[in-house]
């Protein structure tokens, strides 16, 4: 029964996600519908999803339909610019009355507008409901790798790091202006971190290099990262192996630990090494459960298999640096407004020829759905995806608005030449020009598409099961 239960939950999970990209299209295509209604355009076809329609229905002399290629909509305006052979239409038999470059402007902009209108309804439901804020406040540093970029750099624990290229930053990870983010987004070779170090009476300012990861071809390009972890707030255990010394002891997923032979300790990694040093011989622990102090005593066993291991618990250790920061109720304005910055920082960095982050980090419908999938699965999930339809109708609709053929910022940059000129773009040159720019875009999604596919392969666990024996 729980399999059955599972596989309606992915179902349902699934359905929702597309459900709501869905609307997301809806609402933006009715834009151009409802402004074209009001400005007497002709209207051919209203169409979600691009493609040979797998259902179509004619009410007034428009066709409705559903496409079978899942990436956006489209109405057909004939009397907007030559779209026929985007779109999939006939061509007029005779030609259509003139409209003004305003009517032009009007029902291209609308599109836009009715995205940005539904990101601040969506605003205004996150404003009431509220949503997670997902976030480490901590600047100080917990942990520094050894042998990275950081440690090279001079960096140390228990450095605060409190600007970095000249940029005050607010905590560790979760916004722009935190410390992960800002290494990622770095622009040029080096980095530079301003830290707070305990004795020093002043700011020191380390350079530091940067690293980033290995990917294969068909995955997105590692990011940028030094080697440093936040100072966390405890060590949550987890992970237990089926028959190992950790589940025998009574150790359950979510414990919290105090200390191991009486030491205390604030970094994970240096638990891992407390364990291989202490060997075979037995240790008590200290862990809190459910608000709860109790004492267990574990021995690391040394594994059946794989051959070669020492002794181990079967027991995972986190780092566990979030704090609980409780459910925020931002503005709808301000929500739209962080929207438009982190687009506009996206933006700017993929373009920028000292940036590591490129169109290959962007996204295309099969990641957005991905990360659909993923919010609705964590923890206030339906708040995730309000607070998602957000930043999504935001950046639908900037992006829209940039001045490319077949884009509504196209379309609007053709009417204010139209005006300019007193008289349209020639259809030919222009229809050519569309398809071109068409063509250019379907790659790029393709491309994106396929660094969505990509990320999902080679990150599985292919090493050996571990198995400890059974006395």
């Amino acid at each position: 029964m729980s399999t059955v239960s599972s596989i309606f939950q992915v179902i349902l999970l699934i359905f929702a996600v597309v459900m709501s990209f869905n609307l997301i299209i809806f609402v933006h295509e009715l834009g151009h519908f409802l402004a074209a209604k009001w400005r007497g355009l002709q209207i051919d076809r209203f169409q979600i999803w691009f493609g040979t329609p797998i259902w179509k229905k004619t009410i007034g002399g428009v066709q409705y339909g559903l496409g079978w290629i899942p990436a956006g909509g489209f109405v057909a305006l004939p009397q907007m610019a030559p779209m026929e052979a985007l779109e999939g239409g006939e061509k007029p038999a005779k030609p259509l009355p003139n409209i003004t470059p305003l009517d032009k402007i009007i029902v291209a902009f609308a599109g836009p507008l009715f995205s940005m209108l539904l990101a601040l309804l969506a605003g205004v439901a996150v404003w009431g409901v509220g949503k997670p804020k997902d976030f480490i406040p901590s600047q100080v540093i917990g942990e520094v790798v050894e042998g990275s970029p950081a440690e090279t750099a001079g960096i140390r624990a228990g450095d605060k790091i409190v600007a970095i290229n000249g940029k005050p930053v607010n905590g560790f990870a979760g916004s722009l202006d935190s410390i992960t983010e800002g290494i990622i987004l770095s622009k040029g070779k080096q980095i530079e971190f301003m830290v707070e170090r305990p004795g020093e009476t002043k700011p020191l300012k380390l350079v530091s290099e940067f690293k980033t990861a290995k990917t294969q071809w068909f995955q997105r390009p590692g990011l940028r990262q030094v080697g440093i972890g936040p100072e966390i707030d405890h060590i949550e255990l987890g992970s237990i192996i089926k028959g190992s010394p950790a589940e025998k002891a009574g150790f359950k997923d979510g414990d919290h630990l105090v200390s191991m032979n009486g030491q205390k300790f604030t970094d994970d990694a240096a638990a891992v090494a407390f364990i291989k040093q202490t060997g075979a011989q037995p240790i008590e622990f200290e862990i809190t459960r459910e608000g709860k102090t109790l004492k267990l005593t574990a021995t690391p066993q040394v594994p059946e298999s794989p051959a070669g291991k020492g002794p181990m618990l079967g027991l995972g250790f986190y780092g566990a640096p979030y704090q609980n920061q409780g459910i925020i109720h931002p503005g709808p304005i301000a929500q739209v407004t962080d929207s438009l910055r982190m687009m506009w920082t996206t933006i700017t960095s993929v373009v920028a020829p000292d940036s590591s982050i490129g169109v290959g980090h962007l996204s295309g419908p099969v990641g957005i759905a991905k990360m659909q999938y993923a919010l609705l699965q964590m923890e206030d999930g339906w708040r995730r995806i309000l607070a998602f339809m957000v930043l999504f109708n935001v950046n639908l609709a900037v992006l829209n608005m940039m001045p490319f053929p077949v884009l509504d910022g196209g379309h609007i940059t053709l009417a204010i030449l139209e005006k300019i000129f007193g008289r349209p773009v020639k259809a030919k040159p222009l229809e050519i020009l569309q398809t071109v720019c068409a063509l250019a875009l379907i790659s790029l999604m393709l491309f994106v598409t396929s660094k969505d596919i990509g990320d999902g392969f080679g990150h599985g666990d292919t090493r050996e099961p571990i198995v400890f024996p059974a006395n």
